[in-house]
């Protein structure tokens, strides 16, 4: 009882810290962007995504456990659950990129003569733009209160047993992983590809599906093995099955990747070839060898052997490590959209706001896991 107490007034405090955090870096954004500087938006679209990433993709890995079963969801359900309830917070931070669209995507202007723009209007313009994204908001929150109502035994039918239960929630998790993929797929057209309208590839929606289920499993796993959440009775079993759901997430990202940038290399389109040039000319080169040793390689090493799956601390390190370059993956997406072709360019705000939204996000799913504290199954001997 004590530890458990400890352990509230710990994740109160780190939840403050975090708020304060979250909210000085917030405000001191919007005071730079008043004063003239420009770059909110950009920085602000690449945070919301970033944490969007986690909440959304712990929503479909929550479903696809529901789905699939196994031991490894009693290691991270807890995790994944208190993540999907920081969705309103983020559906509420979204607010601001609805006012900003006019500096964040060429499309957004209706003045503009561009006659490929012009043929692509009737799909990007602002009003149904907002109603594409109010669409994509009501079905991650539906979807989230439910499953984590049905999870917790509210609203459950008096005389409903587990099994009923269960059912109930692999029967709504078939259908909201069918509604999840399409709307991550239109998302990642509307909030990141239409950054560069003239370009498009029907790749991107399943990097970035791939993508965000692996940020998922990379925050939830880094997280478990922090707080020392026991596998269970099965001993290190539900840790090698993450690692191993890991690896093949590191390796399905990998792969469509590199499909994408065969595909667009042997085309050589001039409409094309650019989102590649930007993204690989002077200091952005170096964050895309970065990303294919960091995010690749080298977690894929780590993962390969047997043992170092049933490892936790190995396990939450290459998970961490996976977490950091999906941020950075993601900046390197998003940043040079809005960039001179040839240099890198990197503004203050492009990491002060990531961390500033990642404060209150944090301190938001701080409380909701102190909220379920008693559901998740602690290694005593982890504890200090």
């Amino acid at each position: 009882m004590t530890s458990s107490r400890n352990e509230g007034a710990r994740f109160v405090t780190v939840a403050r810290a975090s708020a304060g955090l979250g909210v000085a870096l917030i405000a001191g954004a919007v005071v730079a962007g008043a004063l003239g500087q420009r770059g909110f938006f950009r920085g602000y679209l690449l945070a919301l995504v970033f944490w969007t990433q986690v909440a959304v993709g712990s929503l479909g890995v929550l479903m696809l456990q529901y789905l699939t079963g196994g031991a490894w969801g009693r290691a991270v359900r807890r995790l994944l659950e208190a993540a999907t309830r920081t969705l309103p917070l983020l559906a509420l931070l979204f607010v601001p990129i609805a006012l900003g669209l006019g500096d964040l995507y060429e499309w957004a202007h209706p003045d503009l003569q561009d006659p490929l723009l012009a043929r692509k209007a009737g799909f990007l313009n602002v009003p149904f733009f907002l109603a594409r994204a109010a669409g994509y908001w009501l079905v991650w929150l539906g979807a989230a209160a439910l499953l984590n109502r049905w999870s917790e035994g509210r609203s459950r039918p008096r005389g409903e047993g587990e099994a009923q239960a269960g059912g109930r929630l692999k029967a709504l998790s078939s259908v909201g992983l069918v509604a999840w993929t399409l709307t991550v797929t239109f998302s990642s057209i509307d909030w990141v590809m239409s950054l560069e309208p003239h370009w498009a590839s029907t790749m991107f929606p399943l990097l970035f599906i791939a993508g965000e289920v692996l940020t998922a499993f990379a925050f939830a796993i880094a997280l478990a093995a922090l707080l020392g959440v026991a596998p269970g009775t099965q001993g290190g079993r539900a840790y090698h099955d993450l690692g191993k759901l890991l690896l093949a997430f590191v390796m399905l990202w990998a792969y469509v990747a590199f499909s994408q940038y065969l595909i667009v290399w042997s085309g050589n389109l001039p409409e094309e070839i650019p989102w590649y040039l930007r993204r690989l000319a002077a200091g952005w080169r170096g964050v895309g060898v970065a990303i294919v040793v960091a995010h690749f390689a080298l977690p894929f090493a780590l993962l390969l052997p047997r043992a170092a799956n049933r490892d936790r601390r190995l396990l939450g390190a290459t998970a961490l490590l996976l977490l950091v370059m999906r941020f950075v993956e993601t900046l390197w997406t998003i940043v040079p959209a809005s960039g001179s072709p040839g240099a890198a360019s990197l503004h203050w705000m492009d990491l002060g706001l990531p961390v500033g939204v990642g404060g209150l996000w944090i301190a938001l799913f701080l409380r909701e896991l102190g909220r379920g504290r008693g559901g998740l199954d602690l290694d005593a001997s982890s504890q200090p």
